[in-house]
Order: C-alpha cells, then sequence, then structure tokens
C-alpha cells in the first residue's frame, strides 16, 4: 500500500478550492444519493472522511437530520468548521476505524473519495456496520482499480493511472469486503459530472494539485505534464466542458 498522504501538511490549504462542487455537480451527486435513501425524513447521515465540508451542509439540508462529519485531518476539518457549518451539522474527529458515534446511530453513511486513504479496510467495515441501523445504506463513492474511468488529467500525467490503480481497491475487493461484514449489494452508478466549463478553467484547478495522486508523481514529471497541458489550453479554440464519471456503490445493511 502507498504511503499515506498528510493532509494536515499540505491539501488543507488547497482542497477548498481545488475540489469544489459546481452547483450542477452537486445536485448531481445529491440526486445520487437520494435516488438510494429511504424516503424517510429526517435522517440520520454520517459523512464519513467528511474532508472541508464540501457535501456535509448539503446533506443535511436534503436529509433533514443531524449530519456528522467524522474526519482524521485536524486541519482539514478545521477549514469545515470555519466554511462549512449549518445546523444540524457537526464536525468530529475520528476515523474510519474509529467512528465517534453509539451503535445503529446512522440511517446513511457516506464515503465520498475516502475509503481508499483507510489502512485497516476490515476494521473499518466492521466500524460501518456497527453504527448502521437495520436497513441503512451506505453510499460509497470511489474509483474502483478494476473500472479505472478514463480521466482527461491522466493524459498529461502518464504516471497517474498506475499509481491509481495501486492506490484504489478493486470493486471486487470492497464487495468481498463488505459482504463478509453482512451488507450487500444494492446498486452501482455511474455519474459522469462537469468539473469545470473549460479546458483553461480545469487546468487552474489542477495547477493546486488538490488531488491527493499528485502527493506521489515526481516533480519534474507534474512540471512537463502542466506544460502540455497549458500547450493544450492554447490550442484549445472553442472552450467545452470538462467532465469525469464517477462510480457510486450502494451497499445495503
Amino acid at each position: 500500500m502507498l504511503e499515506r498522504v498528510d493532509y494536515d501538511a499540505r491539501q488543507h490549504a488547497v482542497y477548498a478550492a481545488g475540489r469544489a462542487l459546481s452547483d450542477e455537480a452537486e445536485r448531481a451527486w445529491i440526486g445520487a444519493f437520494r435516488k438510494w435513501a429511504s424516503p424517510r425524513r429526517p435522517l440520520t447521515v454520517l459523512d464519513l472522511g467528511s474532508g472541508t465540508g464540501r457535501f456535509t451542509p448539503a446533506l443535511a439540508r436534503e436529509f433533514g437530520g443531524p449530519v456528522h462529519g467524522v474526519e482524521p485531518s485536524d486541519r482539514m476539518r478545521q477549514v469545515a468548521e470555519q466554511t462549512g457549518r449549518r445546523t444540524g451539522v457537526q464536525y468530529l474527529a475520528g476515523s474510519a476505524e474509529s467512528i465517534p458515534l453509539p451503535g445503529e446511530a446512522c440511517d446513511l453513511v457516506l464515503m465520498f473519495l475516502s475509503f481508499h486513504h483507510v489502512r485497516d479496510r476490515h476494521a473499518a467495515v466492521a466500524e460501518i456496520r456497527r453504527v448502521a441501523r437495520p436497513g441503512a445504506r451506505v453510499l460509497l463513492r470511489s474509483t474502483f482499480s478494476d473500472r479505472m474511468p478514463d480521466l482527461l488529467w491522466h493524459r498529461f500525467f502518464p504516471s497517474a493511472p498506475r499509481v491509481e490503480r495501486e492506490l484504489f481497491p478493486s470493486l471486487t475487493e470492497v464487495v468481498r469486503l463488505f459482504g463478509a461484514a453482512g451488507f450487500t449489494v444494492a446498486g452501482l452508478d455511474r455519474l459522469r459530472v462537469t468539473m469545470a466549463p473549460s479546458l483553461a478553467a480545469y487546468a487552474e484547478r489542477l495547477r493546486l494539485r488538490a488531488i491527493s495522486t499528485f502527493e506521489y508523481l515526481a516533480e519534474d514529471e507534474i512540471r512537463a505534464g502542466f506544460a502540455a497541458l497549458d500547450r493544450a489550453v492554447r490550442a484549445e479554440d472553442v472552450p467545452q466542458p470538462v467532465g469525469v464519471d464517477g462510480d457510486l456503490l450502494v451497499l445495503g445493511a
């Protein structure tokens, strides 16, 4: 397993800007979560690996119940406290392996691009099972190493796909892990969301290096990749939106 990224070192300072959700992207993801959640309201939600809180307030608006954002990085959590506060939302120090909530406390558990950072995945799945109520849904937004999407930025940084195949678990592995804890697969969606209105705007976001994969790339490759990306930006006569495909695995407790 690759060395863990220390979000307290650099990522906390760039993540909110570099990974900000457009209104369109937020609506698309919240709509996907709504599709799989119980229609009952309110729902108690766990945003596990909540980072800078980019989803937590929207989850509170949509599901109407308390939302617990659990995040191990102190400085990411501080950003969330400063920018993502809302009635019904609380941010807690914790991790997937040690969730600071009582048993059977949650109707919905979201892990959005955070499961691949978990070191002890067996312990994490056991903890999620502990806090999930009977009938709860677990929404796991992840890249899967056996279902790698064709990402535009990978074309400029050729080591990135190799890094991500090592960084992300396979769908088979994840289904097996959760299945052993009593979860069943309820669905698997692939959404395409717009990340930027043009290649130039996308390049500016990428330049913040808020995607943790950049932490594993050599500086020479990063410089060369951004130079190539800048050439592509200059060659773009008619700006086109940049979309990204993402998988959402849905598990039932």
